[in-house]
């Protein structure tokens, strides 16, 4: 049978075969350990930087969508304010068309002018005027608020 005793040679002992192999086990063991600690600390570095990150940029989501919120007001007061300004000036128009000096006192120009600023709404009252559409057009994609998109579904995302 074999024991497991060590036996003196000399000023040193000679191991059996086995306590050799263990041994090397408990090293291969040991190093294999201290690679995952290390593995498992670089991870926790990694994850505290991502996290930090993460925090950083949800700050400046949060900014990002109070300031959309401030544009969207200021559009929608801003777009309540030419429509007001858009009646006035198609009362100033309809009554400048009511006087009789009206139509012969306007050129072809001004009232195609005024039928632009006036909306698209006097196109048909103006059948020698015609409203330059380059305007319009342009002012109606600028202050159409329908193009604007705003979405929270990111805002309920559960966190661990």
């Amino acid at each position: 049978t074999r024991g497991w005793l060590l036996v003196p040679v000399g000023h040193s002992m000679i191991l059996p075969p086995d306590y050799i192999r263990i041994a090397r086990c408990f090293e291969a063991t040991r190093q294999r350990c201290c690679r995952l600690e290390q593995d498992g600390r670089r991870a926790r570095e990694q994850l505290a930087r991502v996290e930090a990150e993460r925090a950083a940029l949800e700050v400046k989501l949060k900014h990002a969508r109070n300031q959309v919120e401030v544009e969207i007001k200021k559009r929608h007061r801003a777009e309540a304010e030419l429509e007001k300004q858009e009646r006035k000036l198609q009362l100033v128009f309809e009554s400048l068309m009511r006087e009789p000096w009206g139509n012969e006192a306007l050129s072809r120009e001004q009232c195609s002018v005024l039928s632009a600023l006036a909306g698209r709404h006097l196109g048909a009252a103006l059948a020698s005027g015609r409203r330059s559409s380059a305007v319009d057009e342009s002012c109606q994609s600028i202050l159409s608020h329908s193009d604007i998109s705003y979405d929270r579904t990111e805002d309920d995302v559960v966190r661990s």
